[in-house]
């Protein structure tokens, strides 16, 4: 979004990696970033509505919010009726709209303030002009949160970055080399944040079911119990802690079969996987079930729970056509959502200047130089 519209004002909650994002660009953060809350986020949940509703900027001819809690409520200050307001969603937040499939939303406080947060969720959602969902999946959850029609722009993903380089081990340092190098193959790969909603317990499973060795690149709270299942595996199970993008996308590379199982709202990584010509075995529900086709760039299975099913479906998967996974992933790349985004909201990419002024500063208490 940024890239599609460099001379927009950026504003968010707080931006937990301002050296890395948005290099040359100012970043405004809201008054929370500057307390202890940064750091507890599921504490500051109660305030963050409100502290949407105190956008300090008074000049400009739309927004875009690209909300997964509460974005979506943010206004210019002052009274700018005229300003049109369109929502890309990840999904109407989870924490109090599904806390099934996210355990954060299951604690006291969540849950405390669910049925009030609901009502005003509900009721802010229907300021904007247009919403977005980036996917079927969360399409049909914004109709029944918030009672919105809503369009589906996919996410975009680095597929021509991706493919644009011939082999990602030649892209690697020497440690990150060897590291690639002493690992078996074939090997099966899972990678993701190590939280308990990944499932990557069942990754390790597959690999079992297939008898071929398990790689699981990432890191997380779930790590200890991962490399206990890992140690009483009946394969070799090798963890990749926090890789590189170059890394990552080489053990895409290497990897005979990518495994997700999260039932996530859109999910990146299977579509990086795809890119590099690697099958992708995942759940039949959703956004992966919207990227992968069954049968032809891997299979999409209903269940993951019995042995049989995995080893049948991972059978299925390899019989995928690496050009078909790549000629997959290209739907979903950056310049598609740049332009299908710069169409859904009728703005060229020269008008993303607001009002035609200078970016107006951040207040000097919540600037944070990007």
């Amino acid at each position: 979004m940024v890239e599609t519209f460099p001379d927009a004002e950026i504003w968010c909650l707080w931006n937990d990696a301002p050296e890395l994002r948005y290099p040359g660009r100012l970043v405004c953060e809201s008054w929370l970033a500057r307390t202890t809350l940064r750091h507890a986020k599921a504490v500051a949940l109660p305030l963050m509505p409100a502290t949407w509703r105190t956008h300090r900027s008074t000049s400009g001819e739309w927004i875009l919010a690209n909300s997964h809690l509460f974005a979506h409520h943010v206004r210019l200050g002052g009274d700018n009726p005229d300003v049109r307001k369109f929502a890309y969603v990840h999904t109407p937040a989870r924490y109090i709209w599904t806390p099934e499939l996210d355990g954060r939303g299951t604690g006291w406080l969540p849950r405390l303030i669910s049925p009030s947060l609901r009502a005003l969720d509900r009721r802010r959602a229907q300021e904007s002009y247009r919403i977005a969902a980036n996917s079927t999946y969360v399409q049909a959850r914004i109709q029944v949160a918030w009672n919105r029609d809503s369009e589906v722009i996919y996410p975009p993903v680095d597929v021509s970055q991706i493919q644009g380089v011939q082999s990602w081990a030649d892209q690697l340092s020497e440690a990150e080399r060897a590291l690639l190098d002493r690992l078996p193959r074939p090997f099966v790969l899972g990678a993701s944040r190590f939280i308990p909603y990944k499932r990557l317990d069942v990754v390790i499973k597959t690999g079992e079911a297939m008898d071929v060795p398990v790689v699981l690149a990432g890191s997380g709270p779930e790590g200890p119990r991962l490399r206990e299942q890992a140690s009483q595996a009946t394969v070799p199970v090798h963890f990749v802690d926090t890789p590189s993008d170059a890394l990552l996308y080489a053990l895409y590379e290497a990897a005979s079969l990518f495994v997700f199982p999260a039932i996530e709202d859109f999910g990146i990584m299977p579509v990086e996987a795809m890119a590099t010509g690697t099958p992708v075995l995942g759940r039949r529900v959703g956004g992966v079930s919207e990227t992968v086709i069954d049968g032809v760039t891997g299979a999409l299975l209903d269940t993951l729970d019995s042995p049989r099913c995995l080893a049948a479906g991972a059978s299925a998967a390899l019989s995928a056509e690496p050009d078909a996974c790549r000629a997959r992933a290209q739907v979903f790349d950056s310049e598609n959502f740049s332009r299908t985004l710069r169409d859904w909201m009728g703005v060229s990419t020269a008008s993303a200047r607001l009002s035609g002024k200078q970016v107006s500063p951040c207040p000097p208490q919540t600037r944070s130089d990007a």
